[in-house]
Order: structure tokens, then sequence, then C-alpha cells
């Protein structure tokens, strides 16, 4: 009998025990879940490369870093897109809209020191969505690229990042660290039929990537990549085959779905985020799981 009544002792305690930490763990989550780095991007302020319509990736990492807290300031590319990105910006109350031309050296460097100027001498955050390849390019063989149009694009695609990063960096460093992102593909790692000099581009981006990583680490500036699926933004349009592209990523990927602009504004706002302030050199795949299948 004493036995019994010491095993139904133990058993509560066992009990009360489990309830305990089950009470702990549920604390534990909520507090993550009211901590300012999960809370969002308060405070930061950031500039973006690459917006040109609202069907734009580099927008909706924007907006939904805005939504977060975030002030952003935004370069367009042309008269032609001018009017839409101011339109955009001034929907997140955006205090600089300016243009830039990312293959001149000059430019990139104004655009980063009026950003500076806004935001006392500070920035936080840079995205960086940016490509180029001219379109006769894109189709057709890739060996049959002329030599002009080849720098060009890496100029453009990969080159402007490393430009952006070196006038970012001091600005960076004044407060304390930052996070910057960029666009990349699976065609920089593997050939895809039509993508062509971009994919040899996002090739030169991805190492460019790895290698700012290393410099900028010291200064607690990280930098990162997404790898984004197929998205129907202005610039796919231009990509031979891009429907095709699509298909096959929904028949072989193993989530067997299309991804989105704003699943790639999520994983980007992680990446920025201090959330990830440990991730850095790293690419972070948004493709239903695609870029794992050998076929």
């Amino acid at each position: 009998m004493e036995r019994r009544r010491g095993r139904g002792r133990e058993k509560k305690r066992r009990s009360q025990r489990k309830k305990c930490d089950a009470a702990q763990a549920t604390q534990r989550t909520q507090e993550a879940v009211d901590s300012p780095a999960v809370a969002g991007f308060d405070g930061k302020r950031g500039l973006v490369l690459g917006v040109a319509n609202k069907r734009s990736i580099a927008w909706a990492i924007a907006k939904r870093l805005a939504d977060a807290g975030a002030q952003l300031a935004f370069t367009y590319q042309g008269e032609r897109i001018e009017a839409g990105v101011r339109e955009l910006a001034g929907s997140v109350d955006s205090p600089l809209v300016t243009e830039c031309d990312v293959r001149s050296d000059d430019d990139v460097a104004r655009v980063v020191r009026e950003a500076g100027e806004v935001f006392g001498g500070e920035l936080d955050l840079l995205v960086h969505s940016v490509a180029f390849a001219a379109a006769e390019d894109l189709e057709g063989r890739f060996t049959d690229t002329p030599r002009d149009r080849f720098w060009m694009a890496l100029d453009v695609s990969a080159y402007s990042l490393v430009a952006a990063a070196r006038e970012a960096e001091p600005l960076m460093e004044a407060a304390g660290g930052g996070s910057i992102l960029t666009m990349t593909y699976l065609g920089g790692t593997r050939a895809v039929p039509h993508y062509n000099v971009m994919g040899v581009a996002k090739a030169a981006l991805d190492s460019s990537v790895q290698y700012l990583a290393w410099d900028l680490g010291a200064k607690n500036i990280r930098v990162n990549a997404v790898s984004a699926g197929p998205v129907r933004t202005l610039a796919a349009r231009s990509i031979a085959g891009f429907p095709t592209m699509e298909a096959i990523v929904e028949e072989r990927a193993p989530l067997r779905r299309h991804i989105s602009a704003d699943d790639v504004g999520a994983a980007a706002a992680y990446l920025l985020s201090d959330e990830a302030r440990n991730v850095t050199g790293t690419t972070l795949y948004v493709d239903s799981g695609y870029h794992a299948m050998g076929m």
C-alpha cells in the first residue's frame, strides 16, 4: 500500500514538472514573438536598388521592410519608370527617390551619399535587385554572346553590387553594422537554357557575395543572397521560354507549386533582420525545393 502511494506521489510530481516545463516553453515562445528582432525593422534605414513596378521582387522586399517599420530610400533607372517608382515610394513615406545608373561609379557614390544625408550619416540595410542582359542574348546560344554585351551584363548584374557595397560600407560601419542583400538565380550554378549570359553574371554575383562577406564581416556587415524560382516580373518576360521554366518547376519541385514575390520578400526580410545576425555569405533558395532535385 505504501509503495502504491509512493508511486502516486512520484507520478503527480512528474505531471507537475511537465506542466511547469510547458509553461516555461510557452513563456519563452511569447518572449521571442514579442522581441524587437522578430517584431520588425523599427529604426532601421535602408536603400533599395532595383524597383521597377509593383510586381518587382525589389518592391515586395521593400514593402515587407517598410510595413515592419524601416525607413527606405529608392532609386530608379530612366524616366520611363520614374513616375511609378515615385508613387510606390510615396506609399511608404520614403524620404528619398533618386535616379541611379549603376554602371557609373560616380552615380552610385552620389546615391549612397544622398541616402546618408537623409539618414543622418548611417545606413542599416542595402537591397540590391539589379540585373540586365540584352533581350537577344536571352535566346539562342550563349556561345554567340558578343563581347560588349557580355561585359555589360556582368557590369550591371554583378559589379554594381560591389560598387554599392563599397560606398555603403562607411555608413554601415557608422551604424555599428549592417546587412546587404542581393538577388541571384539557379542559372548561376547550373546551365539553364536561354538564361545564357545572365547565368554567367549570376555566377560572378554569387562569388562576389562570398568575398564581400569576408571583407565586410569584420565591421559587422553581413552580405547574403536570395535565389528565387521563376517569378512573373517585368524582367522575366524577356527570358525566352519563361513559361516552360515555370511549368518544369511546378512539375518537378518537391512542393509542386510556384512561388510569389511575397515569398521572396519574406525570405529577404529574414536575411536582412537581426534574427540572421550570424548568417553571412549565404544563398537562401526560395524555389519550392527545385534546386535540390537532380532532374
